[in-house]
């Protein structure tokens, strides 16, 4: 595959095809595989270049699938033990109806920060959502709002799939990554209140009908001391390293453990402290199976980016900055923006920004740091889009129609927006 370029138009018209076929419901994928293939022969491959394309493309994501398929045991543990709903409840109670809006973004932002899926996360705190929002007269389009929106904001500083894909994309410690995308995600979660507040009369309100099957049994969940041990455990484990380069102190900063062993030790050690021990072939068998969707997906974004990075459109993409006279700084939001949207996905979005406009980036001089921020930013702004099936769960969890969940998303946008707008000046023009 040495010396091969393939054309930018095939590696547009291989993007084009996969996103049409996504929409087309066919299995994202093969959608991402064959618009693969078919944009590297469209590009000038032959046959044997074009599988050494993929080859090298879903081999590009390896390190990123074997993180997140660790990560699946903390997510299973914190899921089917219960300790996120127990985290979700002891959240809105201590905020009570009168600031209902920032309960529920706090709650599932919380749950997404500490390693649960943003589409659980919402399934999780939507029965709580309907029962408040039926009782406080709260639209569904506010209560989604501070839902999606939250989850947004957790979803940056979490270590989840799209963490470890901006993390890995760069060669950069999760935790790291994480501690970055901190303001961001606060300012993410303070315009999602803002924003909710506004639209709490706005659409559709939480009929009675629709709360009747909301009512949760806490019975058989964990206190919320024990629920929190695995999520605590991880964040302490995770912040070491960043915390000692921070105070320079050198035993601290020197702990360089990988993210891989500290989210299943994590997990252990919080189903230990549930009591829930006999549990851990049940919980790590949940978390692999909720990943296995993800992690394919990855793989199928794997083979599209190896042959965009195959291909001369990042040069392009740079040419067409530099001749416009626009800051090469924007490159890497802009990448997270167009790639989340095509695909749907955060995740998928920055696999693909990374890969295909990693080396672009850092060669316009922007830090791997602030480079692994904007793109995971960037990925949030409209990365809920209908061709993914965050957009289907996230309707279906608050009994909403396809029509007022599109309403939804330019409100979505500007919480993503913000995030990626005070990341970018934040780290491509302050720091």
């Amino acid at each position: 595959m040495e010396g091969l370029t393939i054309s930018w138009i095939g590696a547009l018209a291989g993007l084009a095809i996969a996103i049409i076929l996504i929409l087309r419901k066919l299995n994202p994928v093969y959608a991402l595989f064959l618009g693969a293939i078919v944009g590297a022969l469209l590009g000038g491959a032959n046959l044997e270049q074009t599988i050494s394309v993929l080859i090298s493309g879903t081999q590009s994501v390896m390190g990123t699938v074997i993180r997140v398929l660790a990560a699946g045991v903390l997510a299973g543990v914190m899921m089917e033990s219960g300790a996120a709903e127990t985290i979700a409840q002891a959240i809105v109670k201590k905020f009570g109806g009168s600031k209902a809006i920032l309960a529920l973004a706090l709650a599932t932002m919380i749950i997404t920060a500490v390693g649960v899926f943003i589409p659980v996360a919402v399934l999780i705190v939507a029965p709580i959502a309907l029962s408040v929002g039926n009782k406080m007269g709260i639209s569904k389009l506010a209560l989604l709002l501070a839902l999606s929106g939250g989850g947004k904001a957790g979803n940056i500083i979490s270590p989840n799939p799209n963490t470890i894909a901006a993390a890995r994309g760069f060669n950069l410690d999760l935790s790291h990554v994480m501690l970055a995308g901190v303001v961001p995600a606060i300012c993410g979660l303070l315009m999602t209140v803002l924003v909710a507040s506004l639209l709490k009369t706005k659409g559709v309100k939480v009929s009675d009908q629709d709360t009747m099957d909301s009512d949760v049994d806490t019975s058989k969940y964990p206190a919320l001391g024990r629920a929190i041990v695995a999520p605590l455990v991880a964040v302490i484990l995770l912040m070491i390293n960043p915390i000692g380069s921070i105070s320079g102190i050198e035993a601290l900063s020197s702990f360089k453990v990988d993210a891989m062993y500290i989210l299943p030790i994590a997990g252990i050690v919080g189903m230990l402290a549930m009591g829930q021990g006999r549990n851990i072939l049940k919980y790590s068998a949940s978390g692999l199976n909720k990943m296995t969707a993800t992690v394919l997906i990855l793989i199928g974004a794997g083979g599209i980016a190896g042959l965009i990075s195959a291909s001369d459109l990042s040069a392009q993409v740079v040419g067409l900055i530099e001749a416009s006279g626009v800051s090469g700084t924007l490159l890497a939001p802009l990448a997270g923006i167009l790639m989340a949207a095509a695909t749907a996905s955060t995740s998928t979005g920055v696999i693909l920004a990374t890969g295909s406009f990693g080396e672009a980036i850092l060669n316009m001089g922007t830090a791997p740091l602030a480079a692994a921020v904007m793109v995971h930013t960037g990925a949030t702004v409209i990365d809920s889009l209908p061709q993914g099936n965050y957009f289907h769960v996230t309707a279906d969890s608050m009994k909403m129609s396809i029509k007022q969940r599109m309403g939804l998303i330019p409100y979505e946008a500007i919480v993503g927006g913000t995030m990626a707008i005070v990341a970018t000046l934040m780290y491509g023009f302050l720091l």
